[in-house]
């Protein structure tokens, strides 16, 4: 079966997922039965530990969707451990500057090239049945790195960022460049650094995603050159299910 960043190089589809803050296998099986192509379990914005987050990973891909990771901070915490999980990838916050994706893709790439430490008795080798060579290779190539672009002056560097040795994705945050730039995310000035990132992003082959709240904002996202979009997320989709049935019923 193909990686994730391989599907994603192919541009046959815009892939199509949610975040995941819940970690409950059962919620992430409905998610597979109907239908998105994969899940990012939220390390920074939900109260996942290493541990909910690898049960997730096995769990969303068991179900046949692809698991990525959001880490909980630009520091790169648990990036080791997670890639040796087994997750596709994984998306870093608030990378800011070109300096800090060298530091952070260090960590994630195996020697000579970075510092990434060799787990082959890890998830990602198989517990040790995976040959050595494969498991490095596919640390090395067939993992999607990801890093958000999410104010102002990350976005005016997109360029240099994603030239970055490493770096092979990347993620726009609206929501958090509209608090960068005191103006709303659907405001010109927002648009035109989208579109940059977007231009800077093709020109490399480097896929970029974003996260939109509804469907109809998702195909706009794809008709606008978007690889992967994620759509609210498994405890939104709950809620609101939950509140539009308490108000049909209570009208």
């Amino acid at each position: 079966m193909a990686n994730f960043l391989h599907t994603l190089r192919q541009g046959d589809a815009c892939q199509f997922g949610t975040w995941v803050k819940l970690s409950s296998l059962e919620t992430l099986e409905l998610l597979a039965i109907a239908g998105f192509d994969f899940v990012v379990i939220d390390m920074e914005h939900a109260p996942h530990t290493f541990e909910t987050a690898y049960r997730c990973i096995v769990g969303a891909q068991g179900f046949g969707m692809k698991a990525l990771v959001r880490l909980p901070d630009a520091q790169g915490t648990y990036v080791q451990r997670i890639f040796d999980s087994g997750a596709d990838g994984v998306l870093v916050p608030r990378v800011r500057t070109p300096e800090e994706a060298r530091q952070l893709m260090d960590g994630m790439v195996f020697s000579p090239q970075g510092s990434r430490g060799l787990g082959i008795t890890s998830r990602a080798g198989h517990w040790g049945l995976k040959p050595t060579a494969d498991y490095v290779r596919e640390g090395n190539e067939g993992v999607f790195r990801g890093v958000q672009l999410e104010d102002q002056s990350a976005l005016r560097q997109a360029a240099e960022i994603l030239d970055t040795p490493g770096v092979n994705a990347a993620f726009v945050g609206p929501g958090d460049l509209a608090l960068s730039s005191g103006k709303p995310a659907s405001h010109p000035d927002n648009a035109v650094l989208i579109d940059g990132l977007l231009a800077a992003a093709q020109q490399r082959g480097v896929p970029v995603g974003t996260a939109v709240g509804d469907a109809a904002a998702a195909r706009q996202a794809q008709a606008r050159g978007f690889g992967f979009v994620m759509v609210s997320n498994d405890l939104s989709l709950f809620g609101k299910a939950a509140a539009d049935l308490v108000r049909d019923f209570k009208a």
